[in-house]
């Protein structure tokens, strides 16, 4: 395998008028390169991820760093042997990660403290310290620090709700949270402040950073990292793997993510190849059974062989 690609993670708050035409001339900008990726752009600033050879995502880290909005932007970087996106969008949007506050929070003047890898590996690990995950729940069950609280959340959005519903477990607390790079916990220890909790603190650069730091090496993660690419998941911890995720079906270890054949639920389910193959794909009879399931499509399945699939479960047709 040649790692001829890059990923690059990025992303920073900072003021940026009339997002629609940035996003319409950025987009024009990546694909005279010829990166592929996913960027939001909002009146509060960029939030990235893009892949490339090593001479397209230089050509675009020197660019961006050359505009005095971005000069202090900070790039995570993959090596890959591929693109890890299909295609290149630049989208405009009103919020960088979608909290729908009513009262919105600037990470530029409330946000809770920056911890470094390896402060963040010493704070971890004091019995006085509440670990919370701010990430979804299917990205928790894929890996996750060790002791950490998982908000019962499908997205951020709901996170504010939960913690307003399990207030009395966060009360007086040291907090400690963290994302997969960092800019969901900017908006979201600024929020806990905002909400009176006083010793709020953030893994700073993510678990991503977390993961490459020469001193930590990812210590104390198990699992895998989920991220939002064709690659669906990197490894963390440089000194030992532990599986955390668990097929939907058999409850044993895996770590393969699939998403539901059904189209009306297209929930994210860990399942291995054989488990996909028995169960068609879906995470219940329901969604077994659908007339559009995805899974039947794809293998181009007669109603005979569905049928005979479904009396395999015991389940009928």
């Amino acid at each position: 395998m040649v790692n001829n690609y890059r990923v690059l993670l990025y992303y920073m708050y900072v003021p940026i008028e009339n997002p629609e035409e940035f996003a319409d001339e950025h987009l024009s900008f990546c694909n005279e390169l010829g990166l592929k990726g996913r960027i939001l752009v909002a009146s509060e600033g960029i939030n990235g991820t893009v892949s490339g050879t090593i001479e397209q995502t230089d050509l675009y880290m020197k660019a961006m760093k050359e505009d005095p909005r971005f000069t202090d932007i900070v790039f995570k970087v993959d090596l890959a042997d591929s693109h890890a996106f299909k295609k290149m969008h630049v989208r405009a949007r009103d919020e960088l990660v979608t909290l729908r506050l009513n009262d919105d929070i600037d990470p530029t003047k409330k946000t809770g403290k920056y911890l470094n890898p390896t402060q963040f590996y010493e704070a971890i690990q004091d019995p006085d310290t509440l670990v919370l995950d701010a990430r979804n729940d299917y990205e928790y069950d894929l890996g996750h620090f060790r002791g950490a609280v998982k908000p019962e959340i499908r997205n951020f959005r709901d996170l504010p709700d939960w913690i307003d519903q399990n207030r009395e477990m966060l009360e007086g607390k040291k907090i400690v949270t963290y994302c997969t790079g960092g800019i969901r916990c900017e908006k979201f220890s600024g929020w806990l402040l905002k909400e009176g909790f006083e010793d709020v603190a953030q893994l700073h650069g993510g678990i991503v950073t977390y993961g490459k730091d020469s001193e930590v090496q990812g210590k104390l993660w198990d699992g895998q990292c989920y991220v939002f690419d064709e690659r669906i998941s990197v490894p963390i911890n440089q000194t030992e793997h532990i599986i955390v995720g668990r097929d939907h079906f058999t409850g044993e270890p895996c770590e393969r993510y699939v998403n539901c054949g059904n189209p009306e639920c297209n929930k994210k389910i860990i399942c291995s190849e054989e488990s996909e193959h028995k169960y068609l794909r879906g995470c219940t009879h329901e969604c077994q059974v659908h007339p559009r399931n995805r899974y039947v499509a794809e293998h181009a399945l007669t109603e005979e062989q569905v049928r005979e699939k479904l009396s395999a479960l015991n389940l009928g047709s």
